[in-house]
């Protein structure tokens, strides 16, 4: 995986949701919260598992509505902040951490009704590896996220510090053909870069985003957005 040694560092677990969800990042995170909740809904005594769930931003609030969630994730200090959200929240007995490696799934074929992954497959070495797993553990739906190759993403890429694998559609779509899925549903979004809204105020970022969405709207939008949402079902 890109960036494994820096995303594990207690440091940046720490400090990694006032950097990125601060700010205007706020905007972000609320759209990547309904884009979740859109595709998975309902959640009622559903099986949840995410891939990557980090310091269990969306894990929390699955669990909140109803929920039954595995979160996986590599860096144990990411899900040491996922465990005091799920204290905070009172849903700590809804959710289960494990430290794991999303290519070899510690779970039997069709344990869960649902598998995701959110800001994953942009670090993945192994795309089609990863995807196969989520599909093999999955007996209804696999959902995830995808950083696009003709956005603006591209021209700060390089100032990353770790780099991100950005993805064609026709590419994805062969991932999901490849993996035994069936793509139910895409939406592309984002015209403007995580990176601009996590550097204005969040005061500003409505106009901005109104501005990216009328941009998304057209047939334009889907060519040059920078992130796509993929839900597709076994």
């Amino acid at each position: 995986m890109k960036g494994e040694e820096w995303y594990q560092a207690d440091e940046v677990a720490q400090e990694y949701d006032v950097k990125r969800f601060s700010r205007g990042g706020r905007l972000i995170d609320r759209r990547e919260k309904r884009a979740v909740l859109d595709a998975l809904n309902p959640l009622d005594d559903r099986k949840v598992l995410e891939i990557a769930c980090g310091t269990g931003r969306f894990t929390v609030m699955l669990a909140e509505r109803g929920a039954d969630i595995v979160g996986l994730d590599i860096s144990s200090a990411m899900m040491a902040e996922g465990r005091k959200k799920a204290r905070a929240a009172g849903v700590a007995d809804r959710i289960e951490f494990i430290r794991g490696d999303a290519a070899r799934l510690p779970f039997p074929d069709d344990h869960f009704d649902t598998v995701f992954a959110m800001r994953f497959f942009h670090l993945a070495d192994t795309p089609a590896k990863f995807l196969a797993e989520m599909c093999r553990v999955s007996k209804r739906q696999v959902f995830f996220d995808t950083f696009n190759d003709r956005s603006t993403r591209v021209l700060y890429n390089w100032l990353l510090p770790m780099g991100s694998r950005l993805y064609g559609h026709d590419e994805v779509k062969r991932l999901i053909d490849g993996a035994g899925l069936t793509l139910t549903d895409a939406n592309h979004d984002f015209v403007l870069p995580y990176g601009f809204y996590r550097k204005i105020p969040n005061r500003l970022a409505g106009a901005f985003r109104s501005a990216d969405t009328a941009i998304g709207d057209t047939p334009l939008g889907d060519h040059v957005a920078s992130v796509s949402y993929w839900n597709a079902h076994v």
